[in-house]
């Protein structure tokens, strides 16, 4: 038989006492929030801030080769060619950066954005006499300041530059 309770149910509309108090807590319960994101938020910025400027030294690097390799070919135009000379104006005290390889002295003809080598002496095409050419190299090696392990740990540089000789 069934006793009849002198309570009618009544269906409550959100969660229950002990649920209530515990979500009601939680929401307002904000002291460790801002220590929390701080923590995670620095060291990834401080990562980024760190790859930022290993890439503007290596980008430094790498103009630091592109000039050289123009005061070489500059040396060549104003004074002719010495390999010895024009390897030092490349280097310019910087043992970081190398002449290599070494300057060349060449006869050539120049045929669009390429020159051509050839005997000298001979004629090129149009009738012009072949030019005495100099190409001026150098190289250095940039090494990331950080190991990332997805980019390469170390970056082979270089240019080059071909100048005709008056």
């Amino acid at each position: 038989m069934m006793m009849a309770s002198s309570h009618a149910y009544q269906p409550r509309n959100g969660p229950s006492g002990t649920w209530r108090r515990l979500l009601s807590r939680s929401g307002h319960e904000t002291s460790g929030t801002a220590a929390a994101e701080f923590g995670l938020t620095v060291p990834v910025l401080a990562l980024m801030a760190v790859a930022v400027a290993d890439i503007g030294l290596g980008v430094v690097r790498k103009m630091q080769v592109e000039d050289a390799v123009q005061l070489g070919a500059a040396y060549a135009v104003v004074h002719g060619f010495d390999a010895g000379a024009i390897s030092a104006i490349v280097t310019g005290g910087n043992s970081a950066i190398s002449a290599s390889p070494a300057p060349t002295l060449f006869c050539g003809c120049a045929g669009g954005s390429s020159v051509t080598a050839v005997d000298c002496g001979s004629t090129c095409p149009g009738g012009a006499t072949a030019g005495r050419y100099v190409t001026v190299s150098a190289q250095t090696t940039y090494g990331t300041t950080v190991n990332y392990g997805v980019v390469p740990a170390n970056y082979n540089l270089g240019a080059q530059s071909t100048v005709r000789l008056q």
